[in-house]
C-alpha cells in the first residue's frame, strides 16, 4: 500500500524495501542506503530518503571527469530525456549522480522496484561510454602500464577495443 494512509513516508519506504528483500542500511529515520550490483558498474550505491511530503532519490554515477566534460555531460543529457524517475546532474564539485524527486503517494514495493531498476539499468548501460569519454586518456594510461608490467588486465577488458583503436566512445 502506498504512503499516504496514515503511515510515516519514511515506515512505508522500509516496508517496501522488506517486501522486495533488498538489503539496506538505515542509518536515521526515512533515510535508506541500498547498493545496487550491476555487470558495467559494479556497485550503485544509491540513497533513498523519504520527506513528509516527497521521496528523494541519489545514486553515484562517477567522479568529474578528467577530460571531454562536454562530450560526456552532452551524452548524458542526451539520455535524460528517455529516462524514468531520475535524470543524471552534477554536483558542486562536478561529480556525476542520478537524482529524482517523487511524491511520495509513490512509495509502493512495486514503484520502488521500478525505481531501483531504472538507477540500476541506466548506471550500468551508460557506465563504459561515460568511462570512455570522460577518462579516456586515465584508461590508456592504465592499460599501458599494466601490459608493460605483465599485471591483469581483465577488469579494463571491456576496453579493449578502445585501448587498441578499433573502437571509439
Amino acid at each position: 500500500m502506498p504512503a499516504g494512509n496514515g503511515e510515516a513516508p519514511g515506515e512505508a519506504l522500509g516496508r517496501a524495501l522488506d517486501a522486495l528483500g533488498v538489503s539496506y542500511e538505515n542509518p536515521e529515520p526515512g533515510a535508506y542506503m541500498v547498493r545496487l550490483t550491476g555487470t558495467h558498474k559494479l556497485a550503485t550505491p544509491t540513497w533513498l530518503i523519504a520527506k513528509e511530503h516527497s521521496l528523494h532519490v541519489e545514486a553515484f554515477f562517477c567522479r568529474q571527469p578528467d577530460e571531454n566534460h562536454v562530450g560526456l555531460y552532452r551524452f548524458l543529457l542526451e539520455r535524460n530525456g528517455r529516462m524514468y524517475g531520475v535524470r543524471f546532474a552534477l554536483d558542486t564539485t562536478g561529480d556525476v549522480y542520478l537524482t529524482g524527486r517523487l511524491p511520495v503517494t509513490c512509495i509502493s514495493a512495486d514503484e520502488i522496484d521500478r525505481l531501483l531498476g531504472c538507477v540500476l539499468s541506466y548506471a550500468d548501460e551508460a557506465f563504459d561510454t561515460a568511462l570512455r569519454l570522460g577518462f579516456g586518456s586515465a584508461i590508456k594510461r592504465e592499460w599501458a602500464w599494466r601490459a608493460s608490467r605483465g599485471e591483469s588486465l581483465a577488469n579494463l577488458a571491456a576496453f579493449a577495443d578502445f585501448v587498441r583503436g578499433d573502437g571509439s566512445a
